[in-house]
């Protein structure tokens, strides 16, 4: 069964706990507008059920996060690979986000010799939800933004890059794992499941490529290599034999 070596006692443990705190929160203030709605002013109805959308948000992102840690314990995936050019799937993708982060601005820097990439769509589209949202989740307030990409030796690099607190060097590997949320400032009071960079590490590395993240003078970047097309890879190659 699929979910054998999944639900073991650390992740059920885990997710309990995860699963706890939106669920307690929805059922206190329901029963709070539900006991009191006569004695609640409008403005206090307001905030309750804002707070209850906000956490079954929470519970909708979570379950959908263990959805996709499971398909990824699979030994077979379910990839359908295709060519195709990064910049409108990356344009939809900070489109969407910006309505929930409009104190942000985004910048799309595409090199236009980015080749198109050989890899699932619709995983790809994940893997930059995942990093232009953490990057506006964890950025500073009225910062940008920016992602980036150009040709590097057979790859099609991105880079996601946003100004905020630092990661330390030696939580670089640790926050690609499962459940791992490193402990600042920002991150106690930003709620997050530690699902999300597992998911896309995994996603990237089944799709042949490689993520690695870097945080200096309060600049944190996380670049992502993926495969460019077949038909890109013979084209250089056929310019590097006739050059030679």
């Amino acid at each position: 069964m699929m979910y054998n070596s999944f639900m073991n006692d650390d992740f059920i443990s885990t997710v309990s706990h995860e699963l706890r705190t939106p669920l307690t929160s929805i059922r206190g203030f329901s029963e709070t507008i539900l006991n009191s709605w006569d004695k609640l002013d409008d403005e206090s109805k307001k905030k309750f059920l804002k707070i209850i959308i906000e956490q079954s948000n929470r519970l909708i992102n979570l379950v959908e996060n263990m959805l996709s840690v499971s398909k990824l314990q699979e030994t077979r995936g379910d990839f359908v690979y295709k060519e195709f050019s990064i910049k409108p799937v990356i344009d939809m993708t900070c489109s969407v986000i910006k309505n929930q982060y409009s104190d942000k601005t985004f910048e799309v820097i595409i090199d236009e010799k980015t080749p198109p990439i050989l890899a699932d769509k619709d995983k790809f589209q994940q893997i930059m939800t995942n990093l232009i949202e953490n990057a506006a989740k964890y950025g500073d307030l009225n910062t940008k933004i920016t992602i980036k990409s150009c040709y590097d030796n057979e790859f099609v690099s991105i880079k996601v890059m946003n100004t905020g607190i630092e990661i330390n060097e030696e939580d670089y590997e640790k926050i690609f794992t499962k459940f791992s949320r490193i402990d600042n400032p920002l991150t106690r009071k930003v709620q997050g499941s530690g699902l999300g960079l597992y998911i896309t590490k995994n996603l990237v590395e089944k799709m042949g490529g490689n993520i690695s993240v870097t945080s200096k003078e309060h600049l944190t970047t996380f670049e992502v290599k993926l495969p460019v097309s077949n038909i890109e890879r013979q084209a250089k190659n056929a310019v590097s034999h006739a050059d030679n």
